[in-house]
């Protein structure tokens, strides 16, 4: 596949003329909405002994040519990749091109996701538990978390699609926007992490203080189809084929987070 585009893209500058510099924002901080965290849930992204590089996606902001190639397009294209090589090229307009007349097969691509559907599920993955006995005490006890070994916990796709990683962009970036929360792919917690929330171990009682990390389950529907680039002298347009459509889902963790359950036997 690799080979594939790297024969795409030699071909693409063969007719078309790169630009300057691509426009790009990035996908943190666009929130549309929100979930509201419990107070179980607390953020340790001060106290986490190994920094998680969070994914901050970047994807492209569509050029004024690609702009006007998504105008004639008969599906929505979302997918970053794709906008990349889009982004940057530009045909020539020169009275050379008139009689120009060319129709490039770009390859079958994933080319939007919907969401359906955004689920938390705050005890995704269960990375330590802190235990005191009291049984013989007779004042209570205080316990906070320490984190007794590194954990990475990883989510992904839920089942198998094509081009799974273009696909895996496309959710995290709309998880994103949707959440306003820093999902990713993992996230790490080091050992020797702690928090301050202080819980009481009573007299005749054996403490247990849980850390889960949350996550999100992303659910919907990813489209494909065959893009061909058309060229007709001067005009040019996209031009999507046989689009099919895939029902998917994501498991998503939140980065620097923990979820606590204490119970106390």
């Amino acid at each position: 596949m690799k080979r594939y585009r790297y024969g795409l893209q030699l071909m693409i500058i063969l007719l078309l003329i790169v630009t300057g510099p691509t426009d790009f924002i990035s996908a943190k901080g666009q929130s549309k909405g929100s979930i509201q965290l419990p107070s179980s849930v607390v953020n340790i992204a001060k106290d986490n002994t190994i920094p998680n590089e969070m994914e901050d996606l970047i994807y492209l902001k569509p050029s004024t040519f690609t702009k006007e190639l998504f105008k004639s397009s008969n599906e929505a294209i979302e997918n970053p990749n794709l906008i990349r090589i889009l982004n940057e090229s530009s045909i020539n307009k020169s009275p050379l091109s008139i009689g120009v007349r060319a129709t490039i097969f770009m390859g079958e691509w994933p080319l939007n996701y919907k969401s359906h559907e955004t689920l938390p599920n705050w005890q995704y993955q269960k990375i330590n538990t802190n235990v005191y006995d009291n049984t013989v005490g007779k004042i209570n006890h205080q316990i906070n978390y320490v984190q007794q070994a590194q954990k990475r916990i990883k989510g992904g796709l839920t089942g198998r699609v094509p081009h799974p990683e273009d696909v895996q962009k496309m959710i995290l970036i709309k998880a994103m926007e949707k959440t306003n929360l820093p999902v990713a792919t993992e996230t790490v917690i080091g050992a020797g992490t702690k928090h301050s929330q202080i819980y009481n171990v009573h007299p005749k009682r054996i403490g247990y203080l849980h850390a889960y990390v949350p996550a999100l389950i992303e659910k919907g529907e990813v489209t494909y189809g065959e893009v061909y680039l058309v060229i007709r002298g001067t005009k040019r347009k996209i031009v999507v084929k046989n689009v099919t459509s895939q029902k998917i889902g994501a498991w998503l963790p939140i980065q620097d987070h923990l979820s606590f359950s204490f119970t106390a036997n």
